[in-house]
């Protein structure tokens, strides 16, 4: 572990999602305790994508942007929102000069596969159809998040390839949860790791695919041709159980044609990012923000 890190270990206990109220309660307070980027130099505005459900989103618009992405948060398919991403969001605009369009997603138990996929894809449609209003230049719409917010821009993007829907430029992914089969050599071992768990990314995909078999629209690993997908940039944490699904769709979609850059954070933890002030997540996040910023301008 980051020696940095380590002091910091109490603040993520690898609590379960058996109580998704609590859960949501408990990383709401985490997210509130991130010191706020500077705004002053964007513009930032809440609006609704109106869909079978309205979705609602939060652009933040840097001035002179003209790419975009569609940003999804994490927390495991069942926690998290516009107001726990704010500092992310807010921090890669600042550092990668897009307009950065956070999805407020449906939530699991409550709302299971496809909803989230569903609400995400018609904000993708909505932002396309929209570019000139928006400012965005419409071959310059890349799709990303975290964890599980990473798995779905990943599910989307394949989506995106199947139906002919909207040019997606890029997949931006920092700890992507791909796979609920838990297969990989960290998903069978990582059982006690900060964070997330074994134990937690089970509960994750039970509580996201409730009583239906996962589809590559949920679980995107299980697809089987990755050709034709938006180049992508992958990051991967050491101690996490997504670690090794992550590198594998990493190899597999370079196998498959795709340009990808893969970025291994040594001593890090699931979601260690969020603590700033050690030196190993300062360069995580610039890096997100600096791949960003290199494929829009690409």
């Amino acid at each position: 572990m980051d020696p940095e890190l380590e002091p910091f270990l109490p603040l993520f206990p690898p609590a379960d999602l058996t109580d998704p109220p609590t859960a949501r309660k408990h990383l709401a307070e985490l997210a509130a305790a991130i010191p706020v980027p500077d705004t002053t130099h964007m513009e930032i505005e809440n609006r609704t994508v109106p869909a079978d459900f309205d979705v609602p989103i939060r652009i933040y618009r840097p001035h002179a942007a003209q790419g975009a992405i569609i940003w999804l948060h994490g927390g495991g398919f069942v926690m998290g929102g516009l107001d726990t991403e704010h500092p992310w969001a807010a921090l890669l605009a600042n550092g990668s000069g897009a307009t950065v369009i956070s999805v407020d997603y449906r939530l699991a138990p409550e709302n299971p596969f496809p909803a989230a996929h569903d609400d995400i894809y018609a904000v993708l449609n909505w932002t396309a159809e929209r570019a000139a209003e928006l400012g965005i230049d419409p071959a310059r719409i890349a799709i990303g998040g975290h964890s599980s917010g990473a798995g779905l821009a990943a599910a989307v993007a394949l989506r995106a390839r199947d139906q002919q829907g909207p040019p997606i430029c890029f997949q931006l992914l920092n700890q992507p949860g791909l796979d609920d089969r838990q297969q990989t050599w960290s998903q069978r071992n990582f059982t006690d790791t900060p964070f997330v768990t074994r134990d937690k990314v089970a509960q994750m995909w039970g509580h996201y695919l409730g009583s239906q078999p996962a589809t590559p629209y949920a679980a995107p690993a299980r697809a089987t041709d990755l050709s034709g997908l938006p180049p992508a940039y992958i990051a991967t944490a050491e101690f996490c159980p997504n670690r090794d699904e992550d590198i594998d769709y990493a190899l597999r979609l370079l196998q498959a044609g795709v340009s990808v850059e893969l970025h291994q954070w040594s001593g890090t933890f699931h979601g260690s990012q969020a603590i700033l002030s050690a030196e190993v997540s300062q360069r995580q996040n610039a890096e997100l923000a600096a791949a960003l910023r290199r494929a829009l301008a690409a």
